[in-house]
C-alpha cells in the first residue's frame, strides 16, 4: 500500500509539533510527512523579548527544522497556492522553479502576521515584533539611539533618540517594552552623557487596560508597576500618525520619536487568500473541534488547521473560540496529529478540548504577573513561573540546555549592551572600499542570475 502524503504548510508551533508527532506515530510505510516553510527554523516567539534584551542568544530562541524533524522531508520555500479541490500545493522554493506537490492530507498552519492599520508613516517607520530578525533589529536600533543621543549637539535629535514608543498592550507589547526598558536602564551606566530622566518610554493602547489575558486585577498591577518605572501609559489612546518621525496621538499629544514598535495584534497569514478553503468573517479557516476544516456542514476530506490562522470552537468555554495563544497551538498540534493518524489507520478523530490554564507575562528581569487556574501571582514568583513554563515548552533538549546556560550566565555576569548594527548592512563597508569597473559600471555580484 502506498504511504499517504501529509503536507504541513508552515513550521510554527502547530506545524513543528504536529509534524514531529506524526513522524513518531506513523511509520514510513504508512505516511510521508513534508514540511514547507521559507525559514529553516521554528521561532519560539515567547522568547523574542528575552532575545531582544540579550538574556538569551537569538540562535537559542529558534529550533532548526532539519535537526528536529529528521524523519520528515523539509522543503525550504513559500507556499503560493493551495487547491484543495485538486489536493495540491504550489511551492516557490528559495531556489529554482515553481513546483506542485500533491497530498492526501494538508495541515494549513502558516500562522499570523502583524495586524497593521493605514496610519501615515507606519510602513516607513514602524518596527514589528514577530520574528527573530525584528527582535535583533530592535535591540540594535535602541542601543544605536543611545549612541546618537550621547554625541549629538541638537537637543531635538537627542529627545527624539531617547523616546521609545510601543503600540499595543498585549503580551508582545508589554514584554518587549519591559525588557527593553531594562536594557536601556542598564546601558545608561556606560553613558555619562545621558541622564535617566531624559529617557522616555511610551505605551499606546487603544483600550482602557493592558494584559487582558491575566485578568483586570493583574493587568492593573502590571500598569502600576510600569508607571512606577517612569513608563508613560496612554490608555484609551490611538496612534494617528507617525509620518516623518512625528508621533500624533488621539489624545492630542504630539512629539518626535525615532523608535516606534508596533505590537497591536495579529491577523491570519495573507497566504490564505490564495486558497480555495472556506474562511470566517475575520479571515480565519473555519474548523470543527476535531480540527478538520469545514465548509458549512461539509467536512473537507484531508484538510486540517489549527493555531493563529484557524477558528476552532472552545469546548471548555461554549460559544467562544480558542484564543490565538501558544498554549492552545501546542495542544491543538498534538490532537491534530493524533486525529490524522486515526484517519490513516481507519479510526475516528476526536474533539480538541482544553480548559485554558491561565497566563503568565514577564515585566522584565525578576518581575512578572500570572494567573494560573485562578491563582494570582506577581513579582518574582510570577517571573519564575514564566521562565519555568516556557523552558518546558520550547522544543528539544538541546534548546532547553542552551537557554538555561544563557540564563545562568546572565545571572552571574553583567548584561551585554553592545549594538551590532552592522549586521543589517554587512556589505556596506566592503562595497564602499571596492572601486567600480573602469567604465563606471559596478561588477556583477557573485552568484548573480542563479536565483
Amino acid at each position: 500500500m502506498k504511504p499517504q502524503r501529509i503536507v504541513v504548510v508552515g513550521a510554527g508551533h502547530v506545524g513543528l509539533y504536529a509534524a514531529l508527532r506524526l513522524s513518531r506515530k506513523l511509520s514510513a510505510r504508512q505516511a510521508e510527512v513534508i514540511v514547507i516553510d521559507p525559514q529553516p527554523h521554528m521561532t519560539y516567539q515567547p522568547f523574542l523579548p528575552e532575545a531582544a534584551a540579550g538574556n538569551i542568544s537569538p540562535r537559542h530562541s529558534v529550533v532548526p527544522l532539519r535537526r528536529e524533524l529528521k524523519r520528515c522531508r523539509i522543503v525550504s520555500g513559500e507556499v503560493t497556492r493551495i487547491e484543495h479541490a485538486r489536493k495540491t500545493v504550489t511551492v516557490q522554493p528559495i531556489e529554482g522553479p515553481v513546483k506542485e506537490i500533491a497530498y492526501d492530507h494538508v495541515i494549513v498552519a502558516p500562522g499570523s502576521v502583524s495586524r497593521t492599520l493605514p496610519i501615515p508613516g507606519l510602513r516607513e517607520n514602524g518596527i514589528g515584533f514577530k520574528t527573530i530578525g525584528e527582535a535583533i533589529y530592535l535591540r540594535n536600533h535602541i542601543l544605536d539611539r543611545l549612541d546618537i543621543a550621547a554625541v549629538t549637539p541638537d537637543p531635538e535629535v537627542r529627545r527624539a533618540s531617547l523616546t521609545f514608543v510601543f503600540v499595543g498592550g498585549g503580551y508582545a507589547g508589554i514584554e518587549a517594552l519591559a525588557e527593553m526598558e531594562d536594557v536601556v536602564r542598564d546601558a545608561l551606566k556606560y553613558y555619562p552623557e545621558l541622564r535617566r530622566d531624559e529617557v522616555r518610554f511610551v505605551l499606546v493602547e487603544a483600550t482602557n487596560r493592558i494584559l487582558p489575558e491575566v485578568g483586570p486585577d493583574m493587568g492593573a498591577y502590571a500598569a502600576r508597576q510600569l508607571d512606577r518605572r517612569g513608563i508613560d501609559l496612554r490608555l484609551d489612546t490611538r496612534l494617528e500618525s507617525c509620518a516623518g518621525g512625528l508621533i500624533k496621538l488621539s489624545d492630542g499629544d504630539t512629539f518626535r520619536a525615532e523608535t516606534l514598535v508596533w505590537t497591536a495584534g495579529v491577523k491570519p497569514s495573507p497566504m490564505l487568500d490564495n486558497t480555495d478553503l472556506p474562511r470566517g468573517p475575520r479571515g480565519h479557516l473555519t474548523c470543527l473541534p476535531t480540527l478538520q476544516i469545514v465548509d458549512g456542514d461539509t467536512v473537507l476530506d484531508g484538510a486540517w488547521s489549527a493555531g493563529d490562522c484557524a477558528q476552532v470552537p472552545d469546548l471548555a468555554n461554549p460559544g467562544a473560540w480558542c484564543s490565538p495563544s501558544a498554549q492552545h497551538a501546542v495542544r491543538q498540534a498534538s490532537r491534530l496529529a493524533d486525529n490524522i493518524r486515526a484517519v490513516v489507520i481507519g479510526a475516528t478523530p476526536k474533539d480538541y478540548k482544553h480548559k485554558y490554564a491561565g497566563s503568565v507575562a514577564s515585566l522584565g528581569l525578576y518581575k512578572g504577573v500570572a494567573k494560573i487556574y485562578g491563582i494570582k501571582l506577581k513579582g518574582f514568583p510570577a517571573w519564575l513561573m514564566h521562565r519555568t513554563y516556557h523552558m518546558s515548552r520550547i522544543p528539544s533538549f538541546n534548546r532547553k540546555v542552551r537557554v538555561l546556560a544563557d540564563w545562568t550566565l546572565a545571572f552571574v555576569l553583567k548584561r551585554e549592551v553592545i549594538s551590532l548594527g552592522q549586521l543589517h548592512a554587512p556589505r556596506e563597508e566592503f562595497t564602499h572600499v571596492t572601486p567600480p569597473l573602469g567604465d563606471g559600471r559596478a561588477a556583477e555580484p557573485v552568484g548573480a542570475g542563479t536565483r
